[in-house]
């Protein structure tokens, strides 16, 4: 839309004293902020042009995308359909529709929204990829395979549709053809983290270990400080293996995908909170809000509706800033605080809780000794620890760091260490945690009681 011969003012609070702006100055402004990260600031001055102008069409559907990348997915619906009653023939507005509606689990509207794009316009590449990645959400890989390459036909040079394109063959087995396409991808686009990534992943499980450990030596040497690549290579060369998993790579990790980690969950066919307020049903019984309860590594919340019955006060802890946003909008949690788990424990001081639970967060630990430890100080006596990690197969060891990033733990070494901290394992089975690359992901639900006689050390090493 264009500016009008007299140009209307817009203010904002951008300048350290007022500033004056066209409306297209300032939508411009606005999406220089967003493009930098910042959707809030965005926000205000997406809102400050549409009350000078209402039916601003770009700002609107802008203003959509930045209320979903604050966790308001269903105003960013509300706010896009706005949009597109002033201008459904734009097909961009559609796409972002799409992806909102993606990220929000609503995967039958969002079909319907890429596929009114590809009819406004047939060559719009991203939607094509866009729709690649729903249907192969919606567990229809011949026709995300069929999407991924008319994305790639009509444009061979977009990396992003050819790194789909290999996740998806990597995930149904056709190894040689997804390093072919992921290949491709890191020569057009060698910064392309995805890609590398999955690169590494895919000849990591394919048994090719050393060019797996070449992938990832290749991104050391360009991004030295790179918590992924460092940690990966660890994985996948077994060398400088850490007891724990990097606080820089687990926050960066979960920060990078928290608006979209529900949607992904549920693709994965996740169970772990399901497993775990199964496990503390068994051992509580009917709930009564007279707990005092941890949701440690609490991630967007999803356990927290699921302990909130048995709650007389309910806390979260994580390590991404992007996590605690989402579980925040749930408001089921009396506190939330961002801190790694062991210093938040240590910090936590004795006897502080009657419940602890950890839904896939241990799985990023190593050895144990050390949170359970901490877990069980911070447990009144005869309190409860729920929590899952996967399982380590083959039985041998004590714990591995496996090729996609997480650690897997033998049974005898979980009981083990639980017994040294003075938790009474009550309950100990194997159950499907999630699905890994079209195959099941075999995990621990553990369920155990401090020991009323237990005393631990008032500061763990």
């Amino acid at each position: 839309m264009g500016t009008k011969t007299t140009p209307e003012p817009v203010g904002t609070q951008a300048a350290p004293r007022e500033r004056h702006f066209t409306i297209e100055q300032a939508f411009e402004i606005a999406q220089a902020v967003h493009r930098d990260g910042r959707p809030a600031e965005a926000e205000r001055i997406y809102r400050a042009v549409l009350q000078a102008r209402p039916e601003h069409v770009a700002a609107l559907g802008a203003l959509g995308v930045a209320r979903h990348q604050q966790g308001e997915s269903d105003e960013a619906v509300q706010l896009l359909r706005q949009a597109l009653a002033i201008a459904p023939d734009e097909p961009g507005l559609w796409n972002n529709l799409g992806n909102v509606l993606l990220e929000a689990g609503r995967a039958e509207e969002a079909a319907e929204a890429y596929e009114q794009a590809v009819r406004l316009a047939p060559d719009l590449v991203e939607v094509h990829n866009n729709l690649g990645v729903l249907r192969r959400a919606q567990d229809r890989p011949v026709e995300a395979e069929a999407a991924y390459r008319r994305a790639i036909a009509i444009n061979p040079r977009f990396a992003d549709a050819l790194t789909n394109l290999g996740r998806l063959l990597h995930a149904v087995g056709r190894t040689d053809e997804a390093i072919v396409a992921l290949c491709e991808a890191l020569l057009l686009r060698p910064d392309l983290i995805k890609a590398r990534h999955a690169l590494g992943m895919t000849y990591c499980m394919a048994g090719r270990v050393e060019e797996a450990a070449q992938v990832y030596r290749d991104w050391l040497a360009e991004e030295p400080d790179s918590p992924e690549a460092r940690h990966h290579l660890a994985a996948c060369s077994g060398d400088a293996v850490p007891e724990r998993a990097a606080d820089a790579y687990v926050e960066k990790v979960f920060d990078g995908f928290a608006e979209s980690f529900e949607s992904k969950l549920a693709h994965l066919q996740y169970r772990a909170p399901q497993l775990i307020e199964t496990a503390v049903a068994e051992a509580l019984g009917r709930p009564q809000p007279s707990f005092d309860v941890l949701d440690a590594g609490c991630g967007t919340g999803l356990c927290g509706p699921l302990l909130a019955p048995y709650a007389r006060r309910l806390e979260g802890v994580d390590l991404s800033q992007g996590m605690l946003a989402q579980a925040a909008r749930r408001q089921v949690y009396d506190a939330l605080a961002k801190a790694e788990l062991t210093a938040f424990l240590r910090e936590a001081g004795p006897a502080r809780y009657d419940l602890i639970v950890s839904a896939d967060t241990l799985c990023y630990f190593g050895d144990l000794q050390c949170v359970c430890e901490l877990a069980s100080r911070a447990l009144r006596p005869e309190g409860w620890l729920f929590f899952t990690v996967e399982v380590l197969q083959g039985g041998e060891g004590n714990f591995r760091l496996q090729p996609h990033g997480r650690y897997s733990h033998g049974e005898a070494y979980l009981r083990d260490v639980l017994a040294a901290c003075g938790l009474a394992v009550a309950g100990m089975r194997r159950a499907e945690l999630r699905m890994e690359s079209g195959r099941p992901v075999e995990g621990w639900v553990v369920s155990c009681k401090k020991e009323a006689s237990h005393s631990s050390p008032s500061q763990p090493a």
